[in-house]
């Protein structure tokens, strides 16, 4: 077996990060009617499964709302350490989402036992703790298995105040949209997976906490957020307008690109998952004057993006607004 730094942990999956996901259409199909009445619940369920929100939420004995969510995924980079990273701050950022703060998580590891070094799952684990701990949460042990691809990622509890929940259908008429990290995540992992090239800028987004920007979401008063990943800008939009009764207008010159993520698109570096999600709300899309490169990065699947909120935040830009009630469409301009 060739030395580990030699590894490419990106050429043992088929695809990466929130690349992934079950295309959401499909998704939905599969869970519609799952929720079910319980006669007499332990906790009143504030959040579930009927918005698709970034997290279940439920509340005991009139105590604060627990946060539930869990995620992981492929390598989206060859470095172990860095995956490790990264996959934690995707996984935290459902609880920041829901304008909540983690408390606990317990690590989730698939790793192909006889294929790859176990010194390289170390590194996964090691960079899934120190993002943990800069977020102020308890690592407290986990399940793993032998798995044909490598994945990892978190289940997280957090609390938030009943109160002051960021959701996904509470968006209001009139309001700015603002976002807090640029996109273009998704094309650059895909060109990294093909050719091996680091983009440091890719990897700065994807390892920054959503916990400043939850922050200041509510400081500013927000009621609507969801995190923008799998299912890219345009997805999680949909999402959040059907889910609130709304409709929604981007302003694409305003929208926000890592560097080199244009470049990446025009070099064919697109992810079948980005394929997917446009193709999932194209029938939802005005697209204007915009061009199918503009399409496909707005809808780029992203792993550990930022934050999408209805209301303006102080150091995001203002990429649209939410237009009167309707149909649950986007207008790009």
């Amino acid at each position: 077996m060739a030395g580990s730094e030699s590894i490419r942990l990106t050429q043992y999956a088929h695809g990466g990060g929130c690349a992934c996901k079950i295309p959401p259409g499909e998704l939905e199909s599969v869970v519609d009617g799952l929720a079910a009445a319980i006669a007499r619940p332990n906790a009143e369920l504030l959040v579930g499964l009927d918005t698709g929100d970034d997290a279940a939420v439920v509340r005991a004995d009139g105590g604060p709302g627990i946060v539930a969510t869990t995620d992981f995924f492929t390598p989206v980079v060859d470095d172990p350490y860095d995956w490790g990273r990264i996959a934690a701050t995707n996984a935290l950022s459902d609880v920041y989402a829901m304008g909540g703060v983690p408390i606990l998580a317990v690590n989730l590891l698939g790793w192909p036992r006889d294929v790859l070094p176990f010194e390289l799952a170390a590194e996964v684990l090691r960079g899934g703790l120190d993002v943990a701990a800069l977020a102020g949460c308890h690592v407290g042990g986990g399940h793993s298995v032998d798995d044909p691809e490598p994945k990892y990622g978190l289940a997280v509890t957090g609390l938030v105040d009943p109160d002051r929940l960021l959701r996904n259908d509470t968006a209001q008429p009139g309001l700015p949209l603002s976002l807090t990290k640029p996109l273009g995540i998704g094309v650059l992992n895909t060109r990294h997976k093909s050719t091996g090239q680091r983009f440091e800028q890719a990897i700065e987004a994807m390892t920054t906490l959503n916990h400043d920007a939850a922050l200041a979401a509510l400081r500013a008063g927000a009621v609507c957020a969801t995190d923008v990943t799998g299912f890219g800008l345009l997805g999680h939009l949909f999402k959040t307008m059907r889910a609130s009764g709304a409709a929604a207008e981007i302003d694409i010159a305003a929208v926000p690109y890592l560097d080199g993520a244009r470049d990446a698109v025009r070099a064919g570096f697109v992810s079948g998952g980005t394929r997917r999600n446009l193709a999932w709300v194209r029938d939802h899309l005005d697209p204007g004057l915009a061009s199918e490169e503009d399409l496909l990065l707005l809808a780029d699947a992203q792993t550990s993006g930022g934050l999408l909120v209805v209301g303006e935040v102080p150091g995001a830009p203002v990429i649209g607004r939410v237009l009167p009630a309707g149909p649950a469409t986007i207008s790009l301009r």
